[in-house]
C-alpha cells in the first residue's frame, strides 16, 4: 500500500517529557483492534472479537494515555489483523485511522505506523505493527534510516502497510522455516527500529516467538522441545542486535544480509509476545505432586491423547485434565494469588540470556490465555498453562537508562492494562519511565555512521 499520510497518534511506545525530562512507556503485545495496548495494538483477535470488544478497547486506550501523558508512545502488535487475518485485515486501516483521531492522541503531532499486511507474501508476512506516536512538545526527535545510514528527522505522520521490505527505516525479518518446523507456515518474525531522541539512541524491537503447539508435547521433558525453539529464535535476533555472526555464513536470506552492514551498537529494548511458557513438566509435578496420573492412548496410534490426574483419596478427584489444547486444573485461582508470584519459579526460559537481556520485577498476574468472553475480563481460558509470555526485555545499556537515580519511582511502572476488562486471550503489559536529558552518550545521533539529515 505504500505510505500514506495520516493525522493523529496510534499505539506503541510511549515516551513522556517534561522540563527536559522524557517518559516512556513500552507495550508488549497487542491484538483486537486496540487490544494489546501495547496493546493498542495486537491484532490477535478474529474479526468478530474486534467488532465486539471496541467500545472498551478504545476506552482502556484513551485512559492509559491521558493517565501517564507520555510523550512518546511505542505500541508493538503481533497478528494484526487477528486470527481470521484475510478477512479481517481490510479493517486494519479503519482502525488505525480511527485511532489516530480519537481524542486521547489529538496532541500527538508526528506518527509512525508501520504495519505487515501483505498475507499474500508467504516468504515475507509476520503480521506485525509497530506502532510509535511523538507528543507535540517532543522536540528534536529522529529515526534511522538503515539503508542512508543516518538520522533522519520525524515530521508528520505516516503509515506504511502491506510490503514492508522496501522500507529504509526498518529492520524486517520472518524467521526460517526450519527454526519452528511443526508450523507449516509460521508468521513468526521481528521488527527493528532505531531512535534518536536529544542524546540517546536506542533500538525498539517488535517480536513474535512460537507457541506450544502441544501441551502432551510440552510435559513430556524440562525444558520443553518449544522452549529450545523459542532459544534458538530469541538468540539470533540478540545476535542481530549485537553483531556476533556473520549472517551470510548461516544461510539467512534477509533484507539487508546481502552488503554485511553493520550499525554501531546502540541500548535496544525487545518487547512483544514471547511465548515464554512456564515449565509445564515442572509446573505439573508441582500441582499434582500427590496425584497419580492416568494415561489415554489413542487405539490406532498408541499416541497420547490425554493425561488425566486424580487424588489418591477424596473420591479419586479430577485434579487436571491435560490434552493437546487442554489444560484444566481444579483451582485456577492459585495463578491470580498474590500475582501468581508462586510460579515464577518455574517461568525461567530468560535464564540463558541473563548477561544479554534484562527485564524488571514482575508484579502482574501471567498475562495469558485470558477469556475472550467480554464478561470474564479475569478468567483464564482452559487451554494453557497460565503464563507470563508478554513481557519488556532491555540490554544492560537500556536497563542502565531506565534505572538512572532521578528515574522517581513513581514514574517508573511495569504492569499489564486492563486487568479487569477482557482484552482478548492476551493482557497488553508495558513499561513507563523517564529518561533524562544527558542519560545517553554525548551526541549519539551524531555519530560518523548516524549523521542527522
Amino acid at each position: 500500500m505504500g505510505k500514506i499520510a495520516q493525522t493523529d497518534l496510534g499505539p506503541g511506545q510511549v515516551f513522556i517529557s517534561a522540563d527536559h525530562q522524557h517518559q516512556y512507556v513500552l507495550f508488549s503485545d497487542t491484538r483486537p483492534m486496540i487490544s494489546h495496548l501495547f496493546m493498542f495494538w495486537c491484532f490477535l483477535y478474529s474479526d468478530i472479537i474486534m467488532l465486539t470488544f471496541p467500545d472498551s478497547e478504545k476506552l482502556v486506550i484513551d485512559l492509559t494515555v491521558q493517565s501517564h501523558k507520555p510523550h512518546f508512545i511505542a505500541v508493538h502488535c503481533q497478528e494484526v489483523g487477528g486470527k481470521n487475518y484475510e478477512a479481517s485485515m481490510a479493517h486494519v486501516d479503519c482502525f488505525v485511522k480511527e485511532l489516530l483521531s480519537s481524542d486521547a492522541m489529538k496532541e500527538y503531532s508526528r506518527a509512525r505506523v508501520y504495519l505487515d499486511e501483505n498475507y499474500k507474501s508467504q516468504e515475507h508476512f509476520t503480521a506485525l505493527g509497530s506502532c510509535y506516536f511523538l507528543h507535540e512538545s517532543l522536540k528534536n526527535i529522529h529515526q534511522f534510516d538503515f539503508k542512508a545510514k543516518k538520522f533522519k528527522k520525524v515530521v508528520g505522520k505516516e503509515i506504511y502497510s502491506d510490503t514492508l521490505e522496501s522500507t529504509s527505516m526498518l529492520e524486517k525479518e520472518k524467521f526460517p522455516q526450519d527454526y519452528f518446523p511443526e508450523c507449516k507456515w509460521s508468521r513468526k518474525g521481528f521488527i527493528r527500529t532505531r531512535w534518536a531522541l536529544a542524546d540517546c539512541a536506542f533500538d525498539l524491537v517488535n517480536i513474535h516467538l512460537f507457541h506450544d503447539a502441544s501441551n502432551i508435547l510440552a510435559r513430556e521433558k524440562s525444558p520443553s522441545v518449544y522452549s529450545g525453539m523459542r532459544q534458538k529464535a530469541l538468540g539470533f535476533v540478540l545476535d542481530r542486535l549485537s553483531y556476533q555472526r556473520d549472517i551470510k555464513k548461516d544461510n539467512i536470506l534477509c533484507q539487508h544480509s546481502q552488503s554485511r552492514r553493520r550499525f554501531e551498537k546502540v541500548p535496544y529494548f525487545v518487547f512483544g509476545d514471547f511465548n515464554f511458557r512456564l515449565d509445564t513438566r515442572q509446573v505439573i509435578e508441582s500441582l499434582c505432586s500427590t496425584a497419580t496420573m492416568q494415561t489415554v492412548r489413542v487405539g490406532d496410534t498408541n499416541e497420547v491423547e490425554k493425561l488425566i490426574f486424580r487424588e489418591s483419596e477424596n473420591d479419586r478427584k479430577v485434579v487436571l485434565q491435560l490434552e493437546k489444547k487442554l489444560f484444566n486444573y481444579i483451582n485456577q485461582d492459585v495463578f491470580r494469588e498474590n500475582n501468581g508470584a508462586l510460579f515464577l519459579q518455574f517461568d525461567s526460559e530468560l535464564s540463558c540470556f541473563k548477561e544479554r537481556l534484562h527485564e524488571l520485577e514482575i508484579s502482574f498476574p501471567p498475562s495469558y490465555p485470558y477469556s475472550e468472553d467480554s464478561s470474564q475480563g479475569k478468567q483464564y481460558m482452559d487451554t494453557r498453562c497460565p503464563a507470563w509470555c508478554d513481557r519488556v526485555l532491555m540490554s544492560a545499556t537500556a536497563k542502565d537508562l531506565v534505572l538512572k537515580p532521578e528515574n522517581e519511582e513513581k514514574y517508573l511502572v511495569y504492569d499489564n492494562i486492563g486487568p479487569n476488562v477482557c482484552m482478548g486471550d492476551h493482557k497488553p503489559v508495558y513499561l513507563s519511565f523517564r529518561l533524562t536529558a544527558g542519560a545517553g552518550k554525548p551526541n549519539a545521533n551524531k555519530h560518523k555512521c548516524c549523521n542527522v539529515q
